[in-house]
C-alpha cells in the first residue's frame, strides 16, 4: 500500500538458459567474446537459412517448469514475433505465442513480516534473444553486436499478483534460486544471463486494475526495486494531479533514480504473431516428462526445511544458504560432523567477507569446505578464539595453509591455564580499583571492559569463557 494507493506488479524474467549453442543454430554462447565473433548466418538472418531447434533448452524448459509446479504442455508451438529493430536481422523473434512449452504454476516467497505470498506463474515460453545495439562507440553512428542474437531464453511470465517492490524482489531472489539449483540458468545479472521487465500499475484498493507501465531491460534486485518504488509514486503523481496514465514501455536509469518513456507499448496484434512456417509444432511424450521429473535435485523450499529440521537452523539463515546450490552444498560439506549452526555462521558471514576481500567466487575459493571444517574444529576444541579464528582464516586465503599449521608457526593457541588467567585477572583489578568498586556497586556494563583489557593484554589468546566465569567471580568481592 502506498497511502490510499494500491502497487500491482507482474513481472517478466528472461532467463538465458545454460546451454554451449544458440536455440536455433550451433553458434557459441560465451559470455565476453569479441563483438560479432559468435554469429551463425541463422542468427545473421540470412535468407534461405533455416532454424533446427536445440533440444538440450527443451530439457532446461520442462525441467524448470516441473520445479516451478507448472503444466507441462505436451504440445507446443514457435511462432514469429514481427518488430523491426537493427538487432533484430530476420526482421521477426522466434517465441511462443498461444501454444506454450509451460502453463500455469506458482512460486511461495517469504515476506518480511515472517509471512508468505503465492505468486501465479501465467506461462514460461521459450525465445531467442535479439542482438545489442552500441550507442558508445562512435559519435554519430551506431554499432550492432549479434553475438547474443539467437540466444535461448526462457521468459518466465508472473501474474500479477505482487503488491510491492520488496515482493518483486522475493520473486525474483527466489527464481533465480531454483533456476540456479536446477541448473537452467546461472542467474548472473550482472551477464544478462538474467534481467526483467516490471509491469507496474496502481489502483484504489478494490478497484479494477489501472493501466501499466512496463520498464524493460533491468539487471539488478535492487535496480528493479528502486524502479517501481519510483514508478509507482510517479503514476499516483499524474493521477492524483487529475492527469492520466498512458500505457507505454519505459526505461530506468540508475543515475538519476528515474524511470523515462522509451515507445508506446505494443498490444499483442501489434506484433502479428503467426505460427513459423519453418518449425514444426514441438510434441513431447508424457514418459519424457516423468524422465525429467525424477532427475530433479531438492529443490531450495525443501532443502531450507531440512536445514531447519535437521540442522536446528533459522528461517533466515536456511534461506541466505539455499539461494545458491553451491553455497547451500558447501555448507552440507562444513557442517558433516559438526556443530552446524557455527558452520552456518561462517559460511554465511565470514567465508563471503574473505571471497569479496580476494576477488574469488565459493567455486574458485581457496579454502575448501574441508578446510573450513578444519578451522571450525580448533574454535569447537578450544585450541583458538572466535576472534582469533577470523585472523586465521584470512591467513589461510593469503597462503593456501591448513589452519592447524597456521596456529602452530603464529603461536596463536588459546590461554585456558586457570592459573595464568587468575593472574591476569588479578592484576586488572589492582591496576583500576576504581572501575573495581563501581561494578560492585551496580555498573554491570564494566564487565565487558575488564574482558576488553585481558583480551587485549593476552593479544586475544585468552579463553574468554573462562575469563567470564573468572571476572565474575573475583568482581564479586
Amino acid at each position: 500500500m502506498a497511502g490510499d494507493w494500491e502497487i500491482v506488479i507482474g513481472l517478466e524474467v528472461h532467463a538465458q538458459i545454460t546451454v554451449k549453442a544458440k536455440l536455433f543454430s550451433g553458434a557459441a554462447t560465451a559470455f565476453g567474446a569479441q563483438p560479432n565473433a559468435q554469429v551463425s548466418l541463422v542468427d545473421a538472418g540470412m535468407p534461405g537459412m533455416l532454424p533446427v531447434l536445440n533440444g538440450a533448452v527443451v530439457r532446461h524448459a520442462v525441467r524448470t517448469g516441473l520445479a516451478l509446479g507448472a503444466v507441462i504442455n505436451l504440445h507446443s508451438v514457435f511462432a514469429r514475433k514481427n518488430y523491426f529493430y537493427p538487432d533484430m536481422p530476420q526482421g521477426y523473434q522466434i517465441s511462443q505465442y498461444e501454444l506454450p512449452i509451460v502453463g500455469e504454476g506458482e512460486l511461495t516467497i517469504e515476506l518480511a513480516d515472517g509471512g508468505t505470498r503465492t505468486v501465479g506463474i501465467e506461462r514460461l515460453h521459450l525465445e531467442q534473444d535479439a542482438g545489442k545495439s552500441l550507442h558508445d562507440q562512435h559519435p554519430n553512428k551506431s554499432y550492432i553486436d549479434l553475438n547474443r542474437s539467437g540466444v535461448a531464453l526462457m521468459e518466465i511470465v508472473s501474474k500479477p499478483d505482487m503488491r510491492s517492490a520488496a515482493e518483486a524482489a522475493a520473486y525474483v531472489t527466489k527464481l533465480r534460486a531454483i533456476l540456479r539449483t536446477i541448473g537452467s540458468c546461472d542467474g548472473n545479472m550482472q551477464e544478462g544471463s538474467l534481467r526483467c521487465d516490471a509491469n507496474v500499475s496502481v489502483r484504489r484498493p478494490g478497484a479494477s486494475l489501472g493501466l501499466r507501465c512496463e520498464i524493460k531491460n533491468l539487471n539488478s534486485i535492487r535496480f528493479m526495486r528502486d524502479a517501481i518504488e519510483y514508478e509507482a509514486a510517479r503514476q499516483i503523481a499524474v493521477i492524483e494531479a487529475g492527469g492520466k496514465v498512458a500505457q507505454e514501455t519505459r526505461l530506468y536509469d540508475p543515475d538519476s533514480g528515474e524511470t523515462r518513456s522509451m515507445r508506446s507499448k505494443e498490444d499483442e496484434q501489434d506484433y502479428r504473431y503467426f505460427s513459423d512456417p519453418d518449425l514444426l509444432p514441438l510434441n513431447l511424450d508424457q514418459s519424457y516428462v516423468d524422465e525429467l521429473r525424477d532427475t530433479l535435485p531438492e529443490l531450495p523450499d525443501a532443502r531450507k526445511q531440512r536445514f531447519m529440521a535437521d540442522h536446528g537452523l533459522s528461517s533466515y539463515d536456511s534461506s541466505l544458504l539455499v539461494a545458491d546450490r553451491e553455497t547451500a552444498d558447501y555448507f552440507e560439506a562444513v557442517a558433516d560432523g559438526r556443530d552446524a549452526k557455527l558452520a552456518a555462521n561462517w559460511v554465511i558471514s565470514e567465508m563471503p567477507a574473505q571471497l569479496n576481500r580476494t576477488g574469488n567466487a565459493l567455486a574458485c575459493s581457496p579454502v575448501a569446505a574441508d578446510a573450513l571444517g578444519g578451522l571450525i574444529d580448533l574454535i569447537a576444541d578450544g585450541t583458538i578464539s572466535n576472534s582469533i579464528a577470523k585472523d586465521v582464516l584470512s591467513d589461510m586465503f593469503d597462503s593456501g595453509k591448513p589452519a592447524a599449521a597456521i596456529v602452530k608457526e603464529r603461536g596463536l593457541e588459546q590461554v585456558s591455564d586457570s592459573g595464568a588467567l587468575e593472574a591476569a585477572v588479578a592484576k586488572v583489578m589492582t591496576d583500576n580499583p576504581e572501575r573495581v568498586a563501581d561494578y560492585r556497586a551496580g555498573n554491570n556494563k564494566l564487565l565487558g571492559w575488564f574482558m576488553g583489557q585481558i583480551m587485549q593484554a593476552s593479544q586475544g589468546k585468552a579463553n574468554p569463557q573462562l575469563v567470564n566465569q573468572l571476572l565474575r567471580e573475583k568482581l564479586a568481592g
